[in-house]
C-alpha cells in the first residue's frame, strides 16, 4: 500500500543537517536534553519535555499533531525524579498520545488519543491501538498488538512486522514533502 503525499508548508518546518523536519508549531522545552538521531518528523503542537530528563529519539520516527512525549517520574518521599526517555527506531507515534513511558523500543506504532503510563516498556514490533491506555510500568512484550482501557493484548504480530514498520516510517517521510507557496484560505 502505497502513502499519498503529505504536503506541508516549507516556512513552518525547520529541517536540521540530519534530516530531521520540526514544525516552528511544536514545543521543545529543554531542547538541548532532546536528542532526535535523523530523519524524524515532529509535527505541529507536538510536545516534547526534555527539560524534565533527556529524551532521545531514534532514526526515522513520527511524532505526530498533538502529540505529548514525557519522560517517565517517581515519587520518593523527599520528592519526584524524573527518568530519562528512550525511543527507538522506526517509530510512529500517534495524534493527540501522551507518551510517559520509560522506553520504547524500535517498530513500535502507538495509535491515535492513546495514553502509555508512566514508566512502561513497550518491546520491538508492538502495535498500541488508538484510544488505548497503558497502565503505569505496563510491560508490553514482542509482537504483541494492545487494545482499550486498561490496554490487554489482543493478538500477536507477524515476524515481518520490522521491515513493515522500516518500510511504513521510510514511506511516510518520503512522502512528507514541502511546498514553497502554501494554498491561501478564503
Amino acid at each position: 500500500m502505497e502513502l499519498p503525499d503529505l504536503h506541508f508548508n516549507k516556512a513552518e518546518y525547520i529541517e536540521t543537517a540530519s534530516g530531521n523536519r520540526v514544525s516552528r508549531a511544536s514545543v521543545l522545552c529543554g531542547s538541548q536534553n532532546i536528542i532526535l538521531n535523523g530523519k524524524n518528523i515532529v509535527q505541529s503542537e507536538a510536545i516534547i519535555r526534555g527539560d524534565l530528563a533527556n529524551v532521545r529519539v531514534g532514526r526515522h520516527c513520527v511524532i505526530s499533531n498533538k502529540a505529548v512525549i514525557r519522560p517517565p517520574f517517581k515519587k520518593f518521599s523527599k520528592g519526584v525524579a524524573f527518568f530519562p526517555l528512550q525511543i527507538g527506531d522506526h517509530v510512529f507515534i500517534g495524534e493527540g498520545s501522551v507518551i510517559n513511558a520509560a522506553v520504547v523500543n524500535s517498530y513500535v506504532y502507538i495509535g491515535k488519543n492513546c495514553v502509555i503510563g508512566r514508566r512502561c516498556t513497550i518491546r520491538d514490533c508492538c502495535y498500541i491501538e488508538d484510544g488505548t491506555i497503558l497502565p503505569p510500568e505496563t510491560v508490553v512484550p514482542a509482537f504483541s498488538r494492545y487494545s482499550g482501557s486498561p490496554g490487554k493484548a489482543v493478538g500477536e504480530l507477524p515476524e515481518c512486522t520490522q521491515d513493515m514498520m522500516i518500510d511504513f516510517t521510510k514511506s511516510y517521510y518520503q512522502h512528507f514533502t514541502p511546498v514553497k507557496e502554501w494554498p491561501q484560505s478564503g
